[in-house]
């Protein structure tokens, strides 16, 4: 009988192939190690914030230098990890698994995270598919008669899969009534039932780790990964991670979280929203220094992001690990012109990010694959990366990494309506189960939600003017959402609007956006929603 309790109300086809008795007695083992520790490290999160609330500054860490001026570098890349130019991200559907498979990309970022509604339907079928992949038995024909294969004799793309953040647990699993961290069930069911096959197939398990906020976070990894391994009896060294620096505070760390996973590192991602969800988070009570503008304004070339970029690669580099740069999220239409336009935009940026040193980048959609691919060739030609470019001209310093005043945008009233439109948009693909969402033609994730309700809260609270003259308040929010809401109805029509639970995605968000408290994470009520 496993320690492990499923509490899930209704059972997903194929269930009991991913919880085995043996796989829950794994997850229940990961539980009562690491589990206390996570716990320890959440509240230490609220101690640093209020530290920051207090002094209104972050540095690089004292006690820490040794390692930032010590020799060493993380472990030699495996030879499935050796070149990244292009890397494909999304959910782990089985349309998703398929066409990122197929895509041409050289990695898929199989997300459990932010591109993943965690229903239980969604967190087991995310399982299924992975597995039936790798065993190659995921063909299949969806509801409109389309067929689904992959490709016989073509390369796949290398999986590299994000379970969730170590701030969410997996409610459908319990040891004691204590739900298990969807962390450690994302990774568990994964490791167990993969790893050694993907080491048959000449490549591992390999992992990218959301959300971390400090060096403590990653060693606790560390550890979940050497404990994995010898409990499987695989050699030290198997797993491998790269580690997405989003949050602010992981700027400040970056050596340090290469240091504490040397064995088991192979690179840094630089992230884009949830970077600036951290800035809102962790400086909202800042005032007019850390408002940021309208999220489309702040591009990866503002001062205070090409501080950030320019000392992810030259961290990763003088460490030997991969720096991968953020996402092309644009979706392709049947706009000839908006096509045109937005493929140059995200040329533009992807050589930009390899004429800075990245060694690869994403994107959202396999049209994007031989756009971003063109960008890194160029510069790459036959070489898998260009960790030889060891970027000592970058020098960053807090006050750098920190600097948001210089951007020159301001927040606008345009900037506002967007932000109420993809926040509602996207929480009603999220309440319904999708977490990969076409807006506006992006492919959004939880962190544009994240970061539409961070900014709508600061603008309150900083109590913004904008270009039109209003003053952000609670009842001049009020007003333009429902404005907004209104505009949603009449483009989707009444009966959609209704059974699509609109009014209920749009209660979410300014209940969480206008609060006069903060809540950390918005996924944490918005999944006490979900079935």
């Amino acid at each position: 009988m496993s320690a492990v309790t499923v509490e899930a109300r209704h059972r997903v086809p194929r269930q009991d192939e991913v919880l085995t008795p043996e796989a829950l007695d794994f997850l229940a083992q990961l539980h009562q190690r690491f589990t206390p520790r996570r716990d320890e490290l959440l509240a230490l999160r609220g101690r640093r914030r209020a530290e920051i609330a207090r002094t209104g500054r972050l540095d690089f860490l004292p006690e820490t230098a040794e390692v930032r001026d010590g020799e060493w570098t993380v472990a030699p890349a495996p030879p499935a990890l050796q070149d990244r130019r292009v890397e494909i991200t999304g959910p782990t559907d089985r349309k998703m698994t398929v066409n990122a498979l197929n895509s041409g990309a050289r990695v898929w970022l199989a997300d459990f995270e932010d591109a993943l509604s965690p229903t239980w339907a969604n967190v087991v079928g995310g399982q299924l598919s992975l597995a039936d992949a790798f065993r190659r038995r995921i063909d299949f024909t969806d509801e409109r008669g389309k067929a689904y294969a992959l490709r016989p004799d073509a390369e796949l793309a290398t999986v590299v899969t994000r379970p969730r953040g170590w701030h969410l647990d997996e409610r459908h699993l319990t040891v004691e009534g204590r739900a298990i961290p969807g962390a450690l069930v994302d990774f568990g069911l994964y490791f167990f039932h993969n790893a050694r096959w993907l080491m048959d197939m000449g490549k591992g398990p390999y992992f990218y780790l959301a959300k971390l906020e400090s060096h403590l976070e990653a060693r606790l990894w560390n550890d979940v990964f050497v404990f994995a391994q010898d409990a499987l009896g695989l050699p030290q060294g198997t797993v491998r991670a790269t580690v997405l620096i989003e949050t602010v505070t992981a700027a400040f760390e970056m050596e340090e979280i290469l240091y504490e996973l040397r064995d088991h590192a192979s690179g840094l991602n630089a992230g884009r929203w949830d970077y600036l969800f951290s800035i809102v988070k962790n400086f909202r009570d800042g005032g007019e220094r850390f408002v940021l503008p309208d999220r489309n304004a702040i591009t990866m070339t503002a001062p205070f992001m090409r501080a950030y970029t320019e000392l992810l690669v030259r961290t990763c580099h003088k460490r030997g690990a991969h720096a991968i740069g953020g996402m092309a999220a644009f979706i392709p239409s049947k706009d000839a012109e908006v096509n045109k336009v937005a493929f140059e935009k995200v040329r533009t940026d992807k050589e930009r990010e390899a004429a800075d040193g990245f060694d690869g980048s994403w994107v959202a959609h396999p049209g994007l694959v031989p756009v971003a691919e063109g960008a890194f060739d160029a510069v790459l030609g036959e070489r898998p990366h260009q960790k030889d470019r060891l970027r000592e001209d970058v020098a960053v310093t807090a006050e750098e990494l920190l600097d948001i005043a210089s951007v020159p945008a301001r927040p606008t009233a345009d900037g506002l309506r967007n932000a109420v439109q993809v926040g509602t948009r996207y929480l009603q693909a999220w309440l319904a189960g999708r977490g990969a969402v076409a807006v506006f033609n992006l492919m959004e994730d939880v962190a544009t939600a994240e970061i539409s309700r961070s900014q709508i809260w600061q603008w309150i609270n900083a109590g913004v003017l904008l270009d039109n003259g209003e003053r952000v308040t609670r009842p001049y929010v009020r007003q333009v959402a429902a404005d907004q809401l209104v505009s949603i109805r009449d483009e989707v029509g009444e009966d959609v609007y209704v059974a699509g639970g609109w009014e209920r995605a749009f209660d979410l968000l300014m209940e969480i956006a206008l609060d006069e408290s903060y809540v950390d994470f918005l996924t944490l009520p918005a999944y006490e929603l979900l079935d």
